[in-house]
């Protein structure tokens, strides 16, 4: 045990000031193990041959070795680097890998031998010294060579990684040297080894290693152990927790399973550059976990995969950034691994759902292609477009068949949909499609009979599952679904009004009434009378607003509209349709007078049939002095807006129902606006679990064994 404790300060060398003086700046590495060759007796042997095949391969990876000098009677060594020439006889040339060494002042060291760390164990080669100067070393191979000081784990060398340690207000800056599974070694330089000595080795030091600006790992560490010379200090640091909480905890996760053949990742090693490839054990929307032996690993807690990618069968990819959460396991059965999600693109995301919702249930489809000769004889055999709702689209059957086809086959961004099919034929389906900055719509739910089988559950329960996971990376910019329904429709009003009702918590799921008129734009170029204004909405009117529904709803509807306090992303909803050959454009006004503030309206315009309903076609109004509008006032305000809508009749939708009740506004029907934080969707899983006994795979127990991948 001691030999290995030491030789693993073969690699650790620092460097000395030999050069005083001197016009060139590399200095050897010291090394204090002249008791190296005492143990050579009792070592393991390899040949000449493989030492050769040994050079070749490291000349031909670009990979270097130490040069051992000594003098005659010192207690240390030195090393130096230097990177082998190809080998075909017992001759090895090597050139120095730092121009300007040995100077003159090393020219009197004795060459003792050369020293290979493979990362796992030390070759020690006592090779015979033919030629030695400025631009290379030329030695003879012996016919043995030893290998020493064998190690649990490998350890593998680093470059370009910046290391920054911080403890209670002190912050020291260097590099990373290497690492291994468990461990990794740092070295301050000059700059920071005097308040590196302020960093006390007994309590756990804080740690972020980067490469290029790019964090990889971060988290608490402690000490191994350390040293110190007048021109570095290095430190052997190991990850304080084995387990780490990425996210939020949830009682109900998305099912982890172990598919048939098994996917693997692959990715670029970040802290090495290594390639490497892992089996995966199991998967999950969420994460996956691998194995690795106790003796080679790649893998460290805490550490952050930017680009990895998740290959099924060679023949689907899926790339997505990860970070190692956790290590079980112990030396003889090898660790296991656990990797969460940090991000993936939306298209990537709904690639993996689906083969994953699919290997659960050969008749769950997300996201893939429908035939939409099937999709529109299920939405009119279920009664879903029904003849008041077809006349709003009859007038441009083929204008909607085109959306459609674009919306379901090309848009993975801005629309995703979830069917429940059997042979091709549809028996469930419910989509959803980007509404506002950071909410999505829910639309377009409906089932028929499938022998036992609740299809509309079915649908609803994959919707859920996907919203889950979903809503925790950063490309998908979500943090509300939305549904519009009318009371009387019993199904909606259970499912979404129920949970809304029972969970009390508005700031977690809000549920707001609206009236509904169809606007023929009767009052198109009514002047508002004197001293009535319409203007776009500026902050102070957006205040009054938030003021005003706060104090009569306190929902998230202001937040998902992305009108409420919360700030969103400054990307436009608008370059988004755009980017997907759709259009979206949502403008904002104010009705005021005297700059009073009564009402706010919201104009909606996308591509017409996007939302059956045309809740994304509408002026939503929301009325912040119900008492002081009089119903003439505000229909001329609607008047104004019409003009840029290319359709007979406008929805209107106002806020509260108590003004069109007040003022006798012969409205049709009224429709629910349903929003739900979906940081609390489990909670909402678990309400759907307990009301309708509907069962979402909760992993607390052992994986779930699946059927073959993509049957």
């Amino acid at each position: 045990m001691k030999e290995n404790r030491s030789l693993q300060r073969i690699h650790t060398a620092r460097p000395v000031n030999f050069t005083r003086g001197s016009e060139f700046p590399p200095l050897p590495r010291l090394f204090r193990h002249r008791e190296l060759t005492d143990r050579l007796k009792n070592s393991e042997l390899i040949d000449e041959k493989e030492v050769i095949n040994i050079f070749n391969y490291l000349n031909f990876t670009g990979k270097n070795i130490f040069i051992h000098l000594g003098l005659p009677g010192d207690k240390d060594s030195i090393l130096l680097t230097a990177h082998p020439n190809p080998c075909f006889g017992r001759e090895l040339c090597l050139s120095w890998t730092e121009k300007g060494l040995p100077g003159p002042e090393l020219m009197r060291y004795r060459f003792l031998n050369l020293l290979i760390d493979d990362g796992k164990a030390m070759i020690v080669v006592p090779a015979k010294l033919l030629e030695l100067n400025r631009e290379n070393i030329t030695v003879q191979l012996p016919g043995v060579s030893h290998v020493l000081g064998k190690r649990q784990v490998r350890r593998y060398p680093c470059r370009d990684v910046d290391a920054e340690l911080s403890q209670r207000g002190f912050w020291v800056k260097g590099s990373l040297v290497d690492f291994s599974p468990i461990a990794f070694r740092v070295r301050v330089g000059p700059t920071a080894h005097l308040s590196s000595y302020w960093l006390n080795s007994e309590e756990s030091v804080n740690v972020q290693l980067k490469r290029h600006g790019r964090i990889l790992f971060a988290g608490p560490c402690r000490y191994i152990r350390q040293g110190a010379e007048l021109q570095a200090r290095e430190m052997v640091l190991l990850p304080a927790h084995l387990e780490m909480r990425r996210f939020r905890k949830r009682e109900i996760r998305n099912p982890r399973q172990e598919l048939v053949p098994p996917p693997y990742l692959s990715f670029d090693h970040p802290l090495c550059n290594k390639r490497v490839q892992l089996e995966v054990s199991n998967i999950s929307t969420s994460g996956f976990s691998v194995r690795e032996g106790a003796d080679e690993g790649y893998l460290i807690q805490g550490m952050i995969i930017p680009e990895l990618t998740i290959n099924f069968a060679g023949a689907l990819k899926i790339p997505c950034a990860a970070q190692v959460v956790y290590r079980s396991g112990d030396r003889e059965a090898g660790f296991r691994y656990g990797l969460s999600i940090l991000d993936m693109d939306i298209g990537s995301y709904s690639r993996l759902a689906h083969l994953l919702a699919n290997a659960l249930d050969r008749h769950a489809f997300i996201s893939s292609d429908v035939d939409l000769g099937a999709l529109w004889e299920f939405l009119f055999s279920t009664g879903f477009i029904y003849p008041k709702k077809y006349g709003l689209i009859h007038s441009h059957p083929e204008k909607f068949k085109e959306t459609y086809r674009r919306l379901y086959k090309d848009s993975p961004e801005i629309a995703q949909h979830f069917t429940f099919q059997r042979n091709g034929k549809i028996y469930g389906h419910i989509s959803m499609v980007m509404a506002y900055e950071r909410a999505w719509l829910i639309q377009h739910h409906a089932a028929r009979a499938m022998d036992q089988r609740r299809a509309g559950f079915g649908v609803l329960k994959q919707i859920m599952s996907y919203l889950n996971d979903m809503h925790r990376l950063p490309s998908m910019k979500i943090d509300y679904v939305m549904s519009y329904f009318r009371p009387e429709n019993k199904f909606p009003d259970r499912v979404f009004g129920g949970f809304s009702r029972s969970l009390k918590r508005s700031k977690v799921c809000s549920i707001d009434l609206f009236s509904y008129l169809p606007y023929t734009g009767l009052s198109l170029g009514n002047k508002l009378p004197g001293g009535w204004t319409m203007s776009s909405c500026t902050a102070t009117d957006l205040w009054g607003l938030n003021r005003f529904y706060n104090n009569h709803s306190g929902g998230l509807l202001l937040d998902a509209l992305g009108l409420g306090q919360k700030k969103h992303s400054a990307r436009s909803l608008e370059e988004i349709y755009s980017r997907e050959g759709f259009y979206r454009r949502v403008e904002t006004y104010s009705l005021t007078c005297q700059d009073e503030l009564y009402a706010v309206l919201i104009v909606n315009k996308s591509d017409v049939g996007l939302n059956l309903s045309e809740v994304l076609n509408c002026i939503k109004i929301l009325v912040t002095n119900p008492e002081g509008l009089p119903w003439n006032i505000l229909s001329s305000a609607i008047g104004h807006l019409t003009g840029g809508y290319n359709m007979e009749r406008i929805p209107v939708l106002i806020y509260p129902l108590d003004y069109v009740k007040a003022n006798r506004v012969p409205y049709e029907k009224v429709y629910h606006v349903w929003i739900l934080d979906v940081s609390h969707g489990d909670e909402y899983m678990k309400y759907m679990k307990r009301k309708f006994r509907l069962r979402f795979e909760n992993m607390k127990g052992a994986p779930h064994q699946s059927r073959t991948a993509g049957q």
